[in-house]
């Protein structure tokens, strides 16, 4: 079962078990965020069983259980986006805290009636953000042992969730295992983040906004790399553990802004020949913007031998690519309500 599998992550992970042999149920409540094109390919697919719904439906999760008997539950549901937690901070904790307990409840009421082999190889995988652990100086690393440190209502939803897991391992016994991304980018993200925004508002002929000064760094995973290390986690991971996942690609914002305008440059140029980078433009920072993350990703990579495949250089072509050949992808988004503008100003 995996959960929130219309999403960016949710629906390419999708795409990865499918191609693996897995058999999924994906639940999704196809909220904004949620896209059934991200679907197209696999929405018949005779191993893809889709049901729309909320994880905070706790009679729905009974009778999914009950139905289909998953062996593995992987958690993508969640509200993700820093700037709406703060303009609406009420359906993170909704869906992030509430959502989360409701799934660990049913998950485990299910664990508990398999058979004792089912029992054991049962896993509920968790999904995570580094951002539940605050922000960093100029030097050092998130590790699976920094303490939280939370700053936004989205990384605080987050970080609750991530603590219910690991609670429900250590008073139920329920074999969870928690994994905490770095910065995540490539096909099918929804374009309020950063870098298909810049995408489109470039191609549209629009500014490029740029946060404060742009020097606030991420570590950035290319979204197909990071699906590989969540069925990594799934197959090889310990319960009760938890893996930092990246990419080993630290950049500032200012320096993936530029690195889009000169992909866009060269694939896609402007009519009048000039270059993207003069739509950059720098606007009032964000709320409580952190200033720093970075991942150190050592364990997964020395206890399950998982790695990226993709250089930042690599994965920032394809996903240009992508976006350039799936424009009508984008279009249905934005014939929406959504139009690529500036959100969580409001406090």
């Amino acid at each position: 079962m995996i959960t929130g599998g219309a999403g960016f992550i949710g629906s390419n992970l999708v795409h990865s078990a499918l191609s693996e042999g897995h058999d999924v149920i994906n639940l999704d409540k196809l909220t904004y965020a949620g896209n059934l094109d991200s679907l197209a390919e696999v929405i018949d697919h005779p191993r893809h069983t889709f049901v729309e719904g909320d994880i905070a439906d706790d009679e729905l999760l009974t009778r999914l259980f009950a139905d289909h008997r998953p062996q593995a539950v992987m958690n993508l549901a969640a509200e993700s986006h820093v700037d709406r937690s703060i303009d609406g901070p009420e359906s993170f904790i909704q869906t992030n805290v509430i959502g989360t307990f409701r799934l660990l409840e049913a998950a485990r009421n299910h664990w508990k009636t398999l058979p004792d082999d089912e029992a054991l190889s049962f896993r509920f995988l968790h999904v995570s953000t580094d951002e539940v652990y605050g922000s960093l100086g100029p030097d050092g690393f998130f590790t699976e042992e920094t303490p939280y440190a939370p700053n936004s209502p989205y990384s605080a939803s987050k970080a609750s969730s991530d603590h219910l897991v690991r609670a429900y391992h250590h008073t139920y016994g329920l074999p969870t295992i928690t994994t905490n991304c770095s910065n995540n980018y490539g096909p099918r993200q929804f374009p309020e983040k950063l870098i298909p925004l810049v995408i489109n508002r470039a191609l549209a002929g629009e500014n490029l906004p740029v946060y404060g000064d742009g020097l606030n760094i991420r570590d950035w995973l290319y979204v197909e790399d990071h699906c590989r290390a969540l069925l990594t986690a799934l197959e090889k991971g310990a319960p009760g553990e938890t893996y930092n996942i990246g990419g080993n690609s630290e950049r500032t914002n200012i320096a993936i802004v530029r690195t889009l305008c000169a992909l866009l440059d060269e694939k896609a140029p402007r009519g009048d020949g000039k270059p993207y980078e003069e739509q950059i433009t720098f606007v009032k920072d964000r709320p409580g913007h952190d200033r720093r993350y970075a991942i150190d990703a050592d364990k997964i990579k020395r206890e399950l031998g998982w790695q990226p495949k993709e250089s930042f250089e690599s994965g920032m072509g394809k996903t240009v690519d992508w976006y350039l050949a799936n424009r009508a992808w984008t279009a249905a988004i934005l014939d929406g309500s959504y139009r690529c503008e500036r959100l969580g100003l409001s406090q």
